[in-house]
Order: C-alpha cells, then sequence, then structure tokens
C-alpha cells in the first residue's frame, strides 16, 4: 500500500520468518516482501491485483500504472514476468520510493519502468494520460488506513479515462470499513456498472475489477483456462481466482458476462 495525501510519512521496517514488512510508523502493514524471493508477490490480495492478466494479453508496447509503490511487488513481478510491458509508477512519498528500491529490491528507471513522483489524484487527471493505459492498479493508503487515500468519483471518472478500450483497473479495498461502499459505489458509476469483486482476503481486503471497452461474454472454464496459463508462466497464485470470482458475483452463474 501506499500514500498519496501525506508525502512525507515515516517509513519504517520490520522482519519475521524470513519476510520484510513496510509500515508508515505504526504497526499497520502496508507491504511485504520474502527476502529470498523478492519478485514472489507475498501477499493475497497484491496478488489479485494483478488480475488484468485474465482479460488482456500482454504484448509490446502494452502501458501499465501503478498508483502507489508500496514495496514494489507489482511493480517487480511485472518487471520479470511481463517484459513487454512498459509500466508507469506513480508515488507521492519520496521516501517509499527509495525504500522499494533500498530494502524491496525494485529496480530502478530505465525504458520499461517510469516512476513519478506526484499525486495520483492530479496524475489521473492529466489530458496527456488519456486513453493511454492498458490497465491501471489502485493500491493507495496512509498510516491510518482507515479507507483508500483517493476514493472520489472524480478520481475513478479519471481512472476510466486514462485506460484504453479495452482496459481493465484493479483496486484494493477495505470490505469492513464505512469506505468500502463509498469507493465501489464510485467506482461502478465511473465504469458503468462493469465491476467484479474478489472474495475477501486477509485483513478484510477485497480486490475490485473494473472494465472499459468491449463487453466480455466468456464461459468460465475459459477463465479457469487463462488463470491455469498463468500460474504455468509465473508460478502467482491463480488457482482459486476463476472459482471466487465465479462464486462472489451475482448474475455471472452460466458465463462471466460484464
Amino acid at each position: 500500500m501506499s500514500n498519496t495525501s501525506l508525502a512525507m510519512e515515516p517509513v519504517t521496517f520490520s522482519e519475521s520468518g524470513g519476510i520484510r514488512y513496510l509500515h508508515f510508523g505504526t504497526e499497520l502493514i502496508q507491504g511485504a516482501m520474502r527476502i529470498r524471493d523478492p519478485d514472489e508477490i507475498y501477499l493475497e490480495y497484491n496478488q489479485q491485483m494483478m488480475a488484468w492478466l485474465l482479460f488482456l494479453e500482454t504484448k509490446p508496447g502494452m502501458q501499465v500504472a501503478q498508483l502507489g509503490l508500496g514495496t514494489g511487488a507489482l511493480t517487480k513481478f511485472t518487471y520479470r514476468y511481463c517484459p513487454a510491458v512498459k509500466s508507469t509508477v506513480v508515488e507521492l512519498n519520496p521516501a517509499v520510493i527509495v525504500s522499494a528500491r533500498s530494502m524491496f529490491d525494485t529496480p530502478g528507471d530505465d525504458r520499461r519502468l517510469k516512476t513519478l513522483q506526484t499525486d495520483a489524484k492530479v496524475f489521473v487527471q492529466d489530458p496527456k494520460y488519456r486513453d493511454h493505459f492498458d490497465a491501471v492498479q489502485v493500491d493507495l493508503y496512509d498510516a491510518i488506513c482507515d479507507g483508500p487515500a483517493a476514493s472520489s468519483l472524480e478520481f475513478y471518472q479519471g481512472c476510466y479515462d486514462i485506460l484504453k478500450s479495452p482496459g481493465v483497473l484493479t483496486v484494493n479495498l477495505f470490505s469492513r470499513h464505512k469506505s468500502f461502499d463509498i469507493n465501489l459505489n464510485n467506482i461502478c458509476e465511473a465504469f458503468h456498472n462493469r465491476v467484479l469483486l474478489f472474495p475477501e482476503s486477509h485483513d478484510c481486503n477485497v480486490v475490485a475489477i473494473a472494465f472499459k471497452g468491449p463487453l466480455l461474454d466468456v464461459e468460465w472454464k475459459e477463465v479457469s483456462k487463462r488463470a491455469k496459463l498463468i500460474l504455468e508462466r509465473t508460478g502467482l497464485a491463480t488457482n482459486t481466482w476463476a472459482s471466487g470470482l465465479h462464486r462472489e458475483n451475482a448474475n455471472q452463474e452460466n458465463r462471466l458476462h460484464i
């Protein structure tokens, strides 16, 4: 997780059982890395943030925006397993950028990776990024972790606007908090109710997936095949993705139609 509202929150670390954790000056976990396997996405909700891979084929020139850097888990995974993809990371706190590189083995910028120290709420309103990204990943929290730091309809409309068609948004939400309904309603309005939810994972995280572009109409067995392929190619724990999405979302019993 990472911050958009307070640029200078303190960045602290802890280690236990071979796992290194990121904190913003409290005991709340903002990200984690298995020290012996730094490119692994350790946390389940972080893994689900890569769900755009279920619906989009990676190809040369593909553009992905990651709003909130944290430990760089998504950045490292994409850099290693999606070499055709160009990533743009948006992070307001300079200490998070430094710690991702020095403590969590996140690569520095090059032709495939660009890091911008700026506010995600401003970034999504920039007209130069309109219809620019194939996928957008949003994981924006501050030290208090009382809901996403960017949650307005204007923000999610900006996320919609910077996506290409077809395009996929993934967002990390807190299910057992008043912010959940606010964020979900705004995502649904911005994306014309084309939204799926994963089942709740640890610590009440729920990842939402929103779609822009042509309607999807596929059999669930095809989604399962795609998830299995991702597992085989990357080791990402996708084996429960199709069944979880199938079970969690109403009106999707026979086919994925959204």
